[in-house]
């Protein structure tokens, strides 16, 4: 998820250096999509909300598990973010185990999404956990390896393997900074632990599909800088995922494009794995809210209408353009004190993201948001 500061400064060294049209030899395209098979929910944030005893109504106004009221409108893949040692205890390795036998008992897919870091990892910052601070590139490799592998295992150890996973978190620039961080457009380091999560998770579970994520749906010249960069690097994926946010990330004509280009150019399917829009201006609580506009996007209205219209024609897009999968960013994140955005101080801090759940601010669900295949 991109906060504005980071929107401003995301792939700024990107945007300078596309790749020429020719320079990769295309491998045979992907066929475009009929359906989105992926339909999914990133709900990190809901184990905290139940905790804390937040409700999630229905349609009806019944109180109801977020996950089942979720599925009733579509959703069928849950992703998980998965933080190495959150000050907060939430979302860590304990926290996605025991979360994932809830998402599997309810016959929904998992997308284990891998920040490698002990908080937020975006296109503005890629902090390494304090554990592996001092480390190099030869030691991160093994890091990246050891973690992605243990965490995989544990889960398929407890019936719940996951059925994807993300090696890095909107890695416009690389990951575990400034070792894995890509300057002077130089993939090696980055590359080298994107091949060591990938192996990993292919030693735990063959059939376990890796995507590799960039905020990238900005620009085709951007998302073939990055993409273009590690296929010369020999890295192997298997889902190319992008995230989406109209006011960050521009037209749904311009998403269109890059989608069809990123799935002829690199022969493999496209997923969004983020995007979302606000269902009002206003903020529930003391922390600003990342998006406070009343119109965001032109034709797009911050009410419940145009939440759910915004969030529709993301969809039809990317159906249209052959992609296979869209993920609503942290629909379940309302306004619930003691859910704070910041994991060092989750008691203390606001939820920036307030008014794009699609929850209101008493847990009753904007009834005109859909999931469809």
């Amino acid at each position: 998820m991109l906060r504005p500061t980071l929107a401003r400064a995301f792939s700024a060294a990107a945007a300078a250096v596309a790749v020429a049209a020719g320079a990769l030899t295309a491998p045979a395209p992907a066929a475009a999509a009929n359906t989105l098979t992926m339909r999914g929910a990133d709900v990190s944030s809901v184990q905290r909300a139940i905790d804390l005893g937040a409700p999630y109504y229905d349609a009806s106004g019944v109180a109801r598990d977020p996950l089942d009221i979720l599925k009733a409108l579509g959703v069928n893949y849950v992703r998980l973010r998965i933080w190495n040692n959150p000050a907060s205890g939430y979302n860590n390795k304990a926290k996605v185990l025991a979360y994932a036998k809830t998402v599997k008992a309810k016959g929904l897919s998992l997308l284990v999404d891998f920040h490698y870091s002990d908080t937020w990892a975006d296109p503005g910052k890629q902090y390494k956990p304090a554990a592996w601070a001092g480390h190099g590139i030869s030691t991160l490799q093994t890091d990246v390896y050891n973690y992605t592998y243990d965490v995989c295992n544990s889960l398929k150890a407890q019936g719940t393997t996951p059925d994807s996973v993300q090696i890095g978190n909107e890695i416009n620039v690389g990951m575990l900074w400034n070792d894995g961080k890509v300057v002077n457009n130089d993939f090696t380091n980055l590359s080298l632990l994107l091949k060591a999560g990938y192996n990993a998770t292919k030693a735990c579970n063959s059939g376990t599909k890796v995507i590799i994520h960039t905020a990238d749906a900005d620009s085709d010249a951007n998302m073939r800088w990055f993409y273009d960069g590690i296929t010369a690097k020999g890295v192997a994926w298997d889902i190319t995922g992008l995230s989406y946010y109209c006011f960050w990330h521009g037209s749904l004509t311009n998403l269109y494009n890059v989608i069809v280009d990123a799935r002829t150019r690199y022969g493999k399917p496209v997923s969004i794995m983020e995007t979302a829009y606000p269902f009002t201006s206003a903020n529930a609580d003391s922390q600003a809210n990342a998006v406070s506009s009343s119109t965001p996007c032109s034709g797009y209205s911050a009410t419940w209408s145009g939440q759910a219209t915004e969030f529709t024609h993301v969809q039809n897009t990317a159906r249209n353009a052959g992609a296979i999968g869209v993920f609503y960013w942290e629909p379940t994140w309302y306004a619930v004190s003691g859910n704070g955005w910041d994991p060092a101080n989750i008691n203390g801090t606001g939820d920036e993201w307030d008014n794009m759940a699609i929850f209101n601010w008493t847990g009753h669900i904007n009834p005109n948001v859909v999931w469809t295949p």
